[in-house]
């Protein structure tokens, strides 16, 4: 009986870790090449949810925004944030780079050859959302792709 309880103990606090500390998601696509390949696992702090702040790498649930595959698995996404709530985000200035508060947004994090972006946008991040790009925009879903969707991209 003893042991029956440790188990479930042992279930219990692994599942409320899971959803309330740390969760490992595993990377499926190349789309932040080549900082993470798909088949690498990362493991995101969860009790630092709704903090991002520009530059961090998120994984945000897609559902209802880059979803339309939800049902297949494909509801993670793993992106760097670009903007936040508040901030003026634009492609591209005269160099071809982002702007974010009309100020040029340094990226070495991109794959060498990689332009900042070949979509054009200029918008205003509403309050309470993230602006997210993958690293290897050139194989990627993100922000600049769902500028006309539910919740604005």
């Amino acid at each position: 009986m003893a042991a029956a309880v440790c188990v479930v103990l042992v279930l219990i606090t692994a599942g409320l870790v899971r959803h309330f500390v740390v969760q490992p998601f595993h990377i499926p696509s190349a789309s932040m090449a080549p900082a993470f390949e798909p088949g690498d696992v990362v493991l995101a702090d969860r009790s630092q949810r709704g903090t991002a702040q520009r530059g961090d790498i998120v994984v945000l649930d897609g559902r209802g925004y880059f979803a339309p595959s939800a049902a297949e698995g494909d509801r993670y996404w793993l992106k760097r944030v670009i903007a936040v709530g508040g901030d003026s985000v634009a492609c591209c200035d005269a160099e071809g780079a982002i702007t974010v508060n009309d100020t040029s947004l340094v990226e070495p994090y991109l794959p060498e050859g990689t332009v900042p972006s070949e979509i054009e946008f200029d918008l205003k991040v509403p309050e309470g959302r993230v602006f997210v790009l993958g690293d290897n925009r050139a194989d990627s879903t993100d922000s600049r792709h769902l500028l006309g969707a539910p919740g604005g991209g």
